[in-house]
């Protein structure tokens, strides 16, 4: 729950993007942290791992390994929770992960106090480090997960 809206939009903004021009959101998992700006982008589709949106209608279920863009591909991740999913992007950098497998940057905590499943967990973090080169978590800066 970002307090200002400006650490979102600012950024957006520097790169010349206005919110309407946003054409995904991705959610990763439904807690209200990670949910509670997706109105700020009004002609976004909003995918997660259940369903597909756009404006009110419900479009489909997407499922594990579904394509967001020619770049972006959605995984199944659970462990934080049942339903977490990571957006894998292809950059020309390598392949970014946005997850909650990981809080933060040190990846602390280790053992999620939320988790719903902290064994999936473990599963989902090593499928994450296999697929990226970077991991954005969570809650922190990105780190390098020393794949290339």
């Amino acid at each position: 729950m970002v307090a200002d809206r400006d650490l979102i939009l600012a950024p957006l903004q520097a790169h010349g993007v206005a919110p309407e021009q946003v054409t995904h959101v991705v959610i990763t998992h439904h807690h209200p942290d990670h949910t509670i700006n997706i109105a700020l982008f009004p002609n976004a589709e909003v995918v997660d791992l259940g369903a597909r949106y756009r404006g009110d209608q419900w479009l489909d279920h997407p499922g594990d390994g579904h394509r967001v863009s020619d770049h972006a591909t959605l995984i199944l991740t659970p462990g934080h929770t049942r339903e977490d999913a990571t957006l894998l992007v292809e950059t020309d950098d390598g392949v970014v992960a946005c997850t909650h497998a990981w809080w933060r940057a040190d990846r602390t905590p280790e053992i999620d106090p939320l988790a719903d499943d902290q064994a999936a967990l473990e599963v989902s973090r090593r499928r994450v480090l296999e697929a990226a080169d970077t991991v954005i978590p969570g809650h922190g800066e990105p780190f390098p997960t020393g794949r290339r």
